[in-house]
């Protein structure tokens, strides 16, 4: 469907793709992976044939239709919800203005019998069939479905657009995406704006999706479930995994195992061919010998092994000044939107050193009382904050409130005081900004590099209370296990926003659960949160689905099936994987005999002994034959095991 052919971009100086080919073929379901700043988001532009690469083709066949889902949009807000969405049926809505006029002339016509009447009969006729045919009688429907999946409520449709936050018109803007059903479906952090129930939905859609998706996301297990390949970027190069997220970490981790090995081999190959040529290339009697030996080396593919990029955030909190120890009392709060109720006499308390999180579904009021607690809302009953507390906010779009015609340097500098202004350079770079990176504008920033400014304008006071409502948006994977480490060894008090439940994992030892306008407290973290809740993981939290046994008992036949094919692998995975350290041994064996005979080549009065002996070069040259039939045979072997350890495991 789309044909990427030695692509090449450069960005500011810097080389973001070299020489970059592949292919995206119909039934694709490709997840795009790699550190923030990568280049993920301007692959997709390219994509879309939004930007064009400085080198390379992009080529796709004629009438392809690609819908793409940016991070950042421009919104126009001037009708409804539900109009806005009917937007996306252009070619439906072309037709059905067309039989509008057609019956409204017909109306106004009275001449039954005539050619040009009955061509209008014909004409509507086909209009209609057409009509019909691309799904303009159920449109509605299909609207509703996809704006309801999304977690819109039936009572928004004739809302005005203006009226909603940006997380929820771009959510607008992928219902528009969705109902238009395009070939190719290009979606730039899908999930960063949705709930798990909405997140679960879209899970579903683009699993019955027949066209091609490229998707860049964050989220792991999203990814788990959509995609079956991966194509990661790095350091301008990319990898392509004919496999999901989790698979292509193993497998990718394999590779790089093998590609160690191999390098390994070889250069004992290399290293054993170039002291032969030494010794013999001045011999008059074994100077075409050298030569053979020569030209071999010339033709070998030298083996590079694939070096990660090892450039990550390095930073921790700073240490937080004492405080009280009760740092907040929350009693009795009340909030509304006008007729809306969101929060109901909602009571908590936090003690110095605490770490919280406030889970549920959207909706429920977590980010409404983390803004409430920083004081940017108002609203009904008692925040009392203890002695000398300071807080830090992390807003849900703190990315999106940076001043975007500021540069980096200048945005750091004017959250600086006197004591760090001095080294802005250096806390910059520890968020991987260095050199001319700094004068950046905001504006020309990526979503993930937006966040590690933000986050790096979070450190520069002192707080020892600190609220984040949903920091990992916009991370990638790297930046998001960082951030965790920097918040459990950060010594202050801690509220957090997240549905990322592997962020959440050991990170809180309290967990406050919204539902119904209220909290409920549970203790521990959020493992303990889920198996109180009698719940298999967050995801059914989310969609307020609970466990029950006659779920697992009517799994009980296939489970009994897996097993049978778990138990036949396994024994083919035995097998071959004492037919690979057979092998390994013969190698080594192999290798033994080829350092004993390089010894005695060493030895100059063997050397001049061995020399007269054709036999012993035969000898030498059969060992090395053999050296490479057993390596053949090890690398089958491996890749062949590989692939059965694969199978087993996604049973």
């Amino acid at each position: 469907m789309i044909s990427v052919n030695k692509i090449s971009v450069s960005f500011g100086g810097q080389e973001l793709f070299d020489d970059v080919s592949f292919m995206v073929n119909k039934g694709d379901r490709i997840g795009l992976v790699g550190k923030n700043g990568a280049g993920k988001s301007t692959l997709l532009r390219i994509l879309s044939m939004e930007s064009k690469p400085d080198n390379g083709i992009i080529s796709t066949p004629n009438k392809i239709t690609i819908g793409y889902l940016k991070q950042d949009i421009e919104f126009v807000d001037t009708q409804t919800i539900q109009k806005e969405v009917e937007q996306s049926f252009t070619q439906i809505s072309l037709l059905d203005s067309k039989i509008k006029s057609i019956n409204q002339e017909l109306n106004n016509r009275t001449d039954y019998e005539s050619s040009s009447y009955l061509d209008l009969i014909n004409e509507l006729n086909e209009a209609d069939e057409r009509f019909r045919l691309l799904g303009g009688h159920s449109i509605k429907s299909s609207v509703s479905q996809v704006l309801l999946g999304l977690g819109f409520k039936s009572s928004d449709f004739d809302r005005l657009t203006s009226e909603f936050s940006g997380g929820w018109r771009m959510r607008l803007e992928l219902a528009k995406l969705l109902l238009q059903k395009p070939d190719v479906l290009l979606l730039d952090e899908p999930t960063n704006h949705l709930d798990i129930e909405s997140i679960i939905w879209l899970e579903e859609w683009l699993k019955n999706y027949n066209g091609a998706l490229i998707l860049v996301s964050h989220d792991k297990r999203f990814l788990d479930v959509v995609t079956n390949r991966t194509i990661e970027i790095i350091l301008g190069k990319i990898n392509d995994y004919k496999a999901s997220y989790s698979k292509y970490v193993d497998l990718r981790k394999d590779r790089q195992e093998k590609q160690v090995q191999s390098k390994k081999n070889q250069d004992k190959y290399i290293k054993y061919t170039k002291e032969l040529i030494e010794k013999f290339r001045y011999k008059k009697n074994k100077a075409a010998f050298a030569q053979t030996l020569i030209k071999k080396l010339k033709k070998i593919e030298k083996i590079e092994v694939e070096s990660d990029d090892l450039s990550a955030l390095k930073f921790k909190f700073p240490p937080a000044p004492h405080s009280g120890k009760l740092v907040l009392k929350v009693k009795e709060v009340r909030k509304s939107y006008d007729e809306l109720e969101v929060l109901k006499n909602v009571s908590l308390s936090l003690n110095r050193g605490e770490k919280i999180a406030f889970v549920g579904k959207n909706g429920e009021g977590k980010t409404t009382l983390a803004k409430i607690i920083v004081n940017s809302l108002d609203f009904e009953g008692e925040i009392k904050l203890g002695h000398k507390v300071a807080i830090g906010y992390y807003a849900q779009n703190q990315s999106d409130l940076l001043d975007k015609e500021k540069t980096i340097f200048q945005l750091i500098e004017d959250s600086s005081n006197t004591e760090n202004r001095p080294h802005i350079r250096d806390i910059l770079g520890s968020f991987l900004f260095s050199g001319d990176d700094v004068d950046k504008k905001i504006k020309v920033l990526s979503g993930g590099e937006r966040a590690r400014v933000a986050l790096c304008n979070l450190l520069l006071n002192p707080i020892n209370l600190l609220v984040m409502d949903e920091p990992t948006n916009h991370l990638d994977m790297k930046s998001k296990d960082i951030l965790k480490n920097a918040l459990n060894n950060y010594d202050g008090t801690l509220i957090i926003v997240s549905h990322d439940r592997d962020f959440l994992q050991g990170l809180t030892n309290k967990v406050y659960e919204f539902k119904n306008k209220n909290i409920k407290e549970y203790f521990g973290d959020i493992n303990t949160f889920l198996n109180e809740k009698n719940m298999e993981d967050f995801v059914s939290l989310e969609s307020g689905n609970v466990i029950n046994k006659q779920n697992h008992n009517s799994n009980f036949s296939k489970n009994k099936l897996d097993f049978e094919k778990r138990k036949k692998l396994d024994k083919e995975i035995r097998k071959l994987s004492n037919k690979v350290k057979a092998l390994e041994r013969e190698i080594s064996l192999i290798e033994n005999d080829l350092k004993f005979l390089d010894s005695k080549l060493a030895d100059y009065d063997n050397f001049q002994k061995n020399s007269k002996n054709d036999d012993f070069f035969q000898k030498y040259s059969e060992k090395q034959k053999k050296m490479s039939v057993f390596l053949k045979k090890w690398e089958k072997s491996s890749n062949d095991l590989e692939l059965l350890n694969l199978k087993r495991n996604e049973l």
